[in-house]
């Protein structure tokens, strides 16, 4: 995520979608550079050796009936794709294949793009809200511009029956951690009843700080929550990265399970590496998934690795693995 994320949320047509060739990084503030080295195809259930057959079944999907039978989603679990992790593929491309596949949703993508996804069934579970990782609420002087945009692109979302917009916390910047809480606190209550009204959710993005987000504030879920409970209302809530909060805290299953209130998103990437969300990695997606779905949780998870193989069949893979 160098250019601002919100710069090519706004851009139209051509250039909106050239900007999304680049990393999310790129997209939303500084660059995490090559996003999706395509490596040969490798089936959706055939990534595991012989050695890890086992694992490799229960991270393919083992709900199939039959080797090679139709496809029959249990959609306990509304999943969305995000369009930076696969910038090789026309946004057509990719909206038709999310569809046939079973997704709901193509998320980080701007007005210009919505009508092409909406020709395929699909929303967009996530667009922009304000300000890039860097440089956003934690800090009083970056609240004229950032409640300026929201209180553009909020109405923009609601009148395209979008449910949630993107914020994010920005660096630390030596700000403390308490003084941090109470300007983003401050800057949102100055929107919320903006998103109470058009029914917009304000989602506040976890990131780690310890690989990709050198200095990002909000990098713990505590500190996330504490900031929802001080805005109070349903209307703000927490963007959970389960590849972020694994690198920063571990222990995914129980914080979900204690905080689901203040969750209304997740995003999804293998660690370490943000790839795959298979067995070639260590987080048990199909058991956080299923803590997820027996939460109540009625929002969407975005997949957002970067797929080191086939793209298409590492979507269908992790639609899979997350269909609990």
């Amino acid at each position: 995520m160098g250019h601002e994320h919100d710069e090519i949320m706004r851009n139209q047509g051509a250039a909106g979608r050239a900007a999304l060739k680049v990393s999310r990084r790129d997209w939303l503030g500084t660059m995490v550079a090559g996003a999706a080295g395509v490596a040969g195809a490798a089936g959706a259930a055939g990534v595991a050796g012989a050695a890890g057959a086992a694992a490799g079944t229960l991270f393919t999907g083992a709900s199939l009936a039959a080797e090679g039978a139709p496809y029959v989603p249990k959609g306990r679990i509304k999943q969305s794709v995000c369009r930076w992790c696969y910038g090789k593929m026309s946004l057509e491309e990719l909206a038709k294949t999310a569809a046939e596949i079973g997704y709901k949703s193509i998320e980080l993508i701007g007005p210009g793009d919505w009508p092409v996804v909406k020709k395929y069934g699909l929303t967009c579970a996530m667009t922009t809200g304000t300000g890039s990782i860097n440089s956003c609420l934690n800090d009083k002087k970056n609240h004229p511009r950032c409640i300026a945009e929201l209180k553009k692109n909020i109405p923009v979302a609601a009148e395209a029956g979008l449910p949630n917009v993107i914020v994010m916390s920005g660096n630390r910047a030596g700000i403390p951690d308490d003084v941090a809480i109470e300007n983003c606190v401050a800057a949102i209550k100055e929107v919320v009843g903006l998103a109470e009204e058009k029914k917009v959710t304000m989602c506040m993005e976890l990131l780690n700080s310890k690989v990709d987000h050198k200095d990002y504030h909000c990098d713990h879920t505590a500190w996330g929550v504490e900031v929802a409970k001080r805005v109070g209302s349903p209307r703000f809530k927490l963007l959970y990265d389960i590849y972020h909060m694994q690198i920063m805290e571990g222990d995914l299953i129980r914080t979900i399970r204690s905080n689901i209130q203040y969750i209304g998103h997740f995003h999804t990437g293998g660690n370490p590496g943000r790839n795959e969300i298979d067995e070639t990695q260590e987080i048990n997606y199909p058991a956080v998934m299923k803590a997820i779905a027996e939460s109540g949780f009625e929002g969407y998870v975005g997949q957002e690795f970067i797929p080191k193989r086939d793209p298409v069949e590492s979507m269908r893979q992790a639609f899979r693995i997350c269909d609990v």
